[in-house]
């Protein structure tokens, strides 16, 4: 019987908590050639008897001590033989393959999620970013809440989502950055995704202030059920040289033109239009002081009229 890798990695599987990478598959079995290079003579039953005492001459004993029988060893003198030195079942011990490839890994990984599915107990076969991992069926979730006590997950808002897909396309992002995009404060958002630990400070930006950056997290990539941030949808409303020319003409912006505004050439500018009436007001203001309305008023505050 040949070696049945499917058999081995669903073990595997089974009796990890964490999720598997091909690597650490691939360790085991670089640590089983090594195992088995360090026991040689495996395959032959150790000998119970000390081989340092040298075997009794029968024909040198008395007939009465020749005749009695050999006492029993006892129990410290007697070697246990590991079950896995003289393994039973040869489709996982024997012909073992000293190299297996990422791509036998994956094939047995596909089929074995496949025979998950065609059995439908409750149990599915999935590949994250750190490996792969069985997990329950999303259907079982309401039982799994009840046996941990668990409440149910609160859902993000439109807010939450729109701020952790700018987080995710833009990363590392600071909060003003995140603002000047959407238009609208972040803050609560922002705390948000930190609180179900979606993003994660990164560092500080290089800017004045030194603003903090904020970047998604590996839980970010299970939420959206991703192996890595190149699998993310490619944006079709601007690419990202887009937005950073945006972004610094939002910063550095000015006050709109006449032009912006729609205004045309020949209509009179707002600066020109209330030029007359300033020049008017100037014109009032003498030395002594601004005039009031019943004539004029001398330093002391009294009226000259």
């Amino acid at each position: 019987m040949a070696f049945n890798l499917k058999k081995v990695l669903k073990a595997l599987l089974l009796s990890s908590s964490q999720p598997l990478a091909i690597k650490d598959i691939q360790a085991a079995f670089t640590r089983f050639h090594e195992q088995a290079v360090a026991l040689p003579l495996a395959e032959e039953p150790p000998v119970a008897a000390a081989e340092s005492t040298p075997a009794p001459d029968a024909t040198a004993m008395p007939a009465e001590s020749a005749s009695q029988p050999i006492p029993a060893l006892a129990p410290e003198d007697v070697v246990e033989v590991p079950a896995e030195v003289f393994p039973q079942d040869p489709d996982l011990y024997f012909d073992v393959p000293s190299l297996v490839t990422a791509t036998q890994i994956r094939e047995a990984m596909d089929q074995i999620a496949a025979d998950l599915r065609t059995a439908d107990e409750g149990l599915l076969l999935i590949e994250g970013n750190a490996g792969f991992r069985l997990v329950t069926h999303p259907r079982f979730a309401r039982w799994i809440r009840i046996l941990r006590q668990e409440p149910p997950p609160v859902k993000l808002s439109q807010s939450a989502i729109e701020t952790l897909a700018v987080i995710a396309y833009r990363q590392p992002v600071t909060r003003g950055e995140i603002e000047t995009i959407r238009g609208v404060s972040a803050e609560a958002g922002v705390n948000k995704l930190l609180e179900r630990e979606l993003i994660y400070i990164v560092g500080r930006a290089d800017a004045p202030g030194r603003p903090i950056q904020y970047g998604t997290t590996d839980q970010f990539l299970e939420f959206v059920g991703i192996k890595s941030l190149d699998e993310l949808p490619a944006s079709d409303v601007l690419s990202s040289r887009q937005i950073d020319e945006w972004l610094k003409t939002s910063e550095s912006a000015r006050p709109p033109s006449d032009t912006d505004m729609g205004l045309a050439d020949e209509q009179l500018p707002l600066e020109a239009a209330n030029a007359e009436p300033v020049a008017e007001l100037a014109a009032e203001v003498t030395d002594d002081g601004p005039r009031a309305a019943g004539g004029q008023t001398s330093a002391t505050g009294e009226s000259t009229s």
